[in-house]
């Protein structure tokens, strides 16, 4: 198996690497659920069927990543067609968290825009309310002119100076609103929005697609990421436990001791400073465990049994057995079921 290489230059990752990755699973299942529930939520505005989507879009995500590591786990234990299987149902969840993911994304950007959008058009239409009466402006004068050419001043001129300053004072005062407004506040995600759509030389509208997109599915991939890890990490424990000759309380002292430690170090000079030698006692072999435990009766004497007991493949199990036989260990019935012989009488 591949961790019978790995045990040979790692120890099992100590409490803060654990604690570190269990954290960042966490946070990036929850980013994920939220952003679901987000999507999930607004197809109804019936309480009672928000809770009932809300509650499929908790059990989607749940189902997602225990399918990812599932997944995991049969591959582990060469169980290839149900390892296909669970992949399948991941990719399916998958697509759909994708899309809950996508949609809220996309929501809380539209937010966002919509803000500013809001903002601009109010200076917008303080700059058409001023063009506005600057028209209003340019054809008063035009009308002066034409009672100039009319010799009628005192009548016609003095009215429509009157109006123009009138005009000139509302436009004034529109300025002075226009420029009284908050500035528009353009956020971080808008503006990398701005910068990927001249960038690609592309929209505004296409280039937040193609962002909302892309951290969804970079989202999905780093929680599936992380629960992979912390699958692949507990499956290595359990072999280095099982194999590497130690228990669970002194892989619990390995995580405590400080890095660069090195337990045969100090064993050595245990030893040295006692002056006396002591032979460390040789780890058993898997067939010897299963010797044990069968001579024992800790386990039945039957390959489904060892192989869970010992997390077997159906090849090694086959392999044990057949050596058990060889010795007289092990003797098999008439009905071709496996019984416990010993070595007492097998002799």
């Amino acid at each position: 198996m591949k961790y019978e290489q790995q045990v040979g230059y790692r120890y099992p990752k100590g409490r803060f690497a654990m604690v570190s990755v269990y954290a960042f699973t966490g946070a990036a299942i929850l980013a994920s659920t939220i952003f679901s529930l987000l999507l999930f939520l607004s197809i109804d505005d019936n309480p009672m069927m928000q809770t009932l989507f809300g509650g499929l879009a908790i059990i989607f995500e749940a189902g997602k990543f225990y399918a990812w590591y599932e997944y995991g786990e049969r591959r582990a234990h060469r169980n290839y067609t149900g390892a296909i299987t669970a992949l399948v149902f991941y990719l399916v969840l998958a697509a759909i968290s994708i899309g809950g993911s996508i949609g809220g994304i996309n929501s809380a950007t539209n937010t966002a825009q919509s803000h500013i959008s809001v903002e601009q058009a109010k200076v917008e239409s303080y700059n058409r309310q001023i063009a506005a009466i600057d028209n209003q402006i340019e054809l008063n004068n035009m009308a002066a002119q034409k009672y100039i050419e009319m010799e009628r001043i005192a009548t016609g001129v003095t009215r429509i100076q009157e109006q123009n300053k009138t005009l000139r004072e509302e436009q004034q005062r529109l300025a002075m609103e226009r420029d009284s407004l908050p500035p528009v506040a353009q956020g971080s995600v808008i503006g990398l929005i701005d910068s990927l759509a001249k960038a690609f030389g592309t929209t505004s509208s296409q280039a937040q697609l193609g962002l909302v997109v892309f951290l969804s599915i970079l989202l999905d991939f780093f929680a599936a990421f992380f629960v992979g890890l912390i699958g692949e990490e507990q499956r290595f424990r359990h072999y280095y436990r099982r194999h590497g000759g130690i228990t669970l309380a002194t892989v619990r002292d390995i995580e405590m001791e400080p890095a660069g430690y090195l337990p045969h170090i100090k064993e050595d000079e245990t030893s040295d400073l006692q002056h006396e030698s002591v032979e460390p006692e040789a780890p058993k072999t898997l067939f010897e465990q299963v010797s044990d435990a069968l001579k024992n009766h800790q386990v039945t004497c039957t390959k489904k049994a060892v192989a869970k007991q010992f997390r077997l493949s159906s090849e090694e199990v086959d392999k044990i057995f057949e050596e058990l036989t060889e010795l007289g260990l092990v003797g098999k019935k008439a009905n071709n079921h496996y019984h416990w012989i010993g070595q007492a009488e097998a002799a």
